[in-house]
């Protein structure tokens, strides 16, 4: 459940997405390096993700092409405890479920200056107001963008 929900924090997938990851889906190129090439359980979209390498390596070897990538992943209240144990010894009092990793996606690429219509592909939304609602988490971004207006002289 760890790896799975850091690896939705990397990439953005939804839980039904990452739980039917199949080694097959992940592709590597030398010019575009990782990405994930599958269609998202909840839209039906075809998707192209591209994937940091990071999130590929804490994947261990790489199994069957048919295998689950995490395989025995599954949704239910006691692998919501097993996650909120895991957040409260991290430290973090806020009530975590496993669709705040993709949050967490959505919110650290806005924060690191991707913009959102980027980040609204990453996510395989299909209208820009879906992802929109990220937008107000960036408070940060909003200072700094009025800061580079240049001082003017009277």
């Amino acid at each position: 459940m760890k790896s799975a929900f850091i690896f939705s924090a990397l990439t953005g997938l939804r839980f039904s997405d990452v739980q039917a990851l199949t080694w097959e889906k992940i592709n590597y190129d030398d010019l575009n390096g990782y990405s994930i090439i599958y269609t998202q359980k909840k839209t039906k979209g075809a998707e192209n993700l591209p994937v940091p390498e990071q999130a590929i390596k804490m994947l261990g070897d790489r199994k069957n092409e048919k295998d689950l990538v995490f395989d025995g992943l599954e949704y239910g209240a006691d692998k919501n405890k097993m996650l909120a144990n895991w957040v409260k010894k991290a430290g973090i009092t806020k009530h975590i479920t496993f669709h705040c990793a993709r949050h967490s996606f959505a919110t650290l690429q806005l924060t690191m200056g991707t913009d959102i219509y980027t980040v609204s592909k990453l996510l395989g939304h299909k209208n820009l107001k879906t992802t929109e609602i990220y937008g107000h988490v960036i408070s940060k971004t909003k200072i700094e963008a009025a800061s580079k207006i240049p001082a003017l002289s009277f």
